[in-house]
């Protein structure tokens, strides 16, 4: 593919060329990824990297994977059954992998080593700050998430270490859950998330790694071997509308959400080629497909329409098999949820920054107190909705809508922006094509996004 080069003159967006106002963010937890130097400015340049074909492979797997597999049984219910459920993801699979390639060629012609770097680069400073701002709300709603995750799996093994009755309120206030929660946050979470530097991803990724084949083995396991107190609901075999297939698109948006970190994964290749990266993320989205598919596939098939939003919940509390995948889901949560505020806190860092005209080479004590505050207000104000949200559905719901942006919109936008820039007098047949095809993926994700927004309001508005 001919190396083109997009807006590579900073001034044009009314970016400064300081490195600490520019604030190279959102780096892959599992990347190392040098700042560019003057030496770097060209796009041989990138190819410094020291990640092989497989290793980026494993990367991209592990940045897909994660808690977001124990919503897609009751995806599956959303849609309609099996057969709707599969179609839906292969469907959805090529324009996924398609935008992946798309952020390469983009990352590669840009000069760009993030994704919100590469959407500022190519899209303008509108687009670019509207993607870091996109960036911080998703991760903020994410980390809701994650506490409602932790307090879905808590309630169960409380129940059993307290035995009480399966589906009796807690007894004590030691045993309810907003104080579990609370307490498990303030223990754990909030001192993993003050540090500056993050230094314990290895450990994240090998627990969220272990803890999600766990998890995809024991629900197929209890579905070949049914436990038998477990007694399935309605089988569906048809979506009752075509509303109702659209209804199950932000989960598997949020499942398949990997493309804000696979900007870092692609340039940290030894030989960062856009057609190497199309075999790596082919064969890593192959492979998330399956364990999501084996996950949805027999957990809906084990309950039927009556799972649950998270489907560990549908087993019975005293199984001690799956109290263990709880358990593993709860550590890959509690070292995933600091990774994810890091995340959202050097966006708004360099938001603010940006917006004061600050270098990064500040007062370190300015820095300090500023990170303190960011992290204490963050954490307090997700611990506060997770502890009256407790319906994970509606939360993966909103940012399931949100992670569409980042699959389609953005790198639509980007695709567009890339093909509008190259000078040609006559344009080819294949550049209509890409234009067109751009137009498609920020038509699908606006889609995505105003369907989960709406529903978001409106149906609990009319509920």
């Amino acid at each position: 593919m001919a190396q083109v080069s997009i807006n590579n003159d900073l001034g044009e967006w009314g970016l400064s060329t300081d490195s600490g106002e520019r604030a190279r963010l959102l780096q892959s937890p599992c990347v190392d990824t040098a700042p560019k130097s003057e030496g770097e400015a060209s796009p041989e340049g990138l190819g410094r990297g020291t990640t092989s074909t497989i290793g980026a492979i494993f990367i991209v797997v592990n940045a897909c994977l994660g808690a977001g597999l124990l919503n897609f049984p009751a995806a599956f219910s959303t849609a309609g059954g099996v057969a709707a459920g599969i179609t839906l993801q292969m469907g959805m699979l090529v324009f996924i992998i398609s935008g992946l390639v798309i952020l390469a060629y983009c990352s590669q012609a840009s000069n760009e080593r993030t994704y919100q770097e590469v959407v500022w680069a190519v899209c303008g400073k509108l687009t670019g700050v509207l993607c870091e701002v996109t960036i911080a709300i998703y991760t903020f709603g994410t980390c809701i998430a994650f506490l409602i995750i932790i307090g879905d799996q808590q309630d169960k093994i409380i129940a059993v270490m307290a035995k009480e009755p399966e589906g009796a309120g807690s007894s004590s206030w030691y045993t309810d859950r907003k104080f579990t929660i609370s307490l498990t946050a303030f223990l754990f979470i909030l001192p993993l998330s003050i540090p500056r530097e993050i230094g314990f991803q290895k450990y994240a990724s090998f627990l969220s790694v272990v803890g999600t084949w766990y998890v995809t083995a024991i629900i197929i396991i209890k579905y070949i071997w049914p436990d038998k107190e477990m007694t399935p609901g309605d089988i569906l075999t048809r979506p009752a509308s075509w509303v109702a297939v659209f209804n199950a698109m932000p989960t598997i948006c949020f499942g398949f959400q990997c493309h804000v970190s696979s900007v870092p994964v692609f340039n940290s290749m030894r030989q960062p080629k856009v057609k190497t990266w199309g075999g790596v993320v082919t064969a890593a989205m192959v492979i998330a497909l399956a364990v999501y598919m084996g996950t949805g596939i027999c957990g809906f098939l084990t309950f039927g329409a009556a799972v649950d939003p998270d489907v560990l919940l549908s087993y019975p509390s005293e199984d001690m098999a799956v109290a263990v995948a709880r358990a593993f889901i709860i550590l890959s949560v509690l070292t995933s949820y600091p990774i994810l505020h890091f995340c959202g806190r050097a966006v708004i860092e360099g938001l603010w920054l940006r917006y004061q005209g600050m270098p990064v080479e500040e007062d370190v004590g300015r820095e300090r107190r500023r990170r303190v505050l960011q992290t204490l207000v963050w954490f307090l104000l997700t611990l506060l909705l997770a502890l009256f949200i407790p319906d994970i559905g509606k939360v993966i719901s909103v940012i399931g809508g949100l992670a569409a942006c980042f699959i389609f919109v953005f790198p639509g936008l980007c695709l567009i922006q890339a093909k509008l820039s190259e000078m040609e007098e006559v344009k080819p047949a294949s550049w209509w094509a890409l234009v067109s095809y751009g137009v498609l993926l920020v038509t699908l994700g606006a889609f995505i996004f105003g369907q989960t927004t709406a529903n978001a309001i409106f149906v609990d508005l009319l509920a």
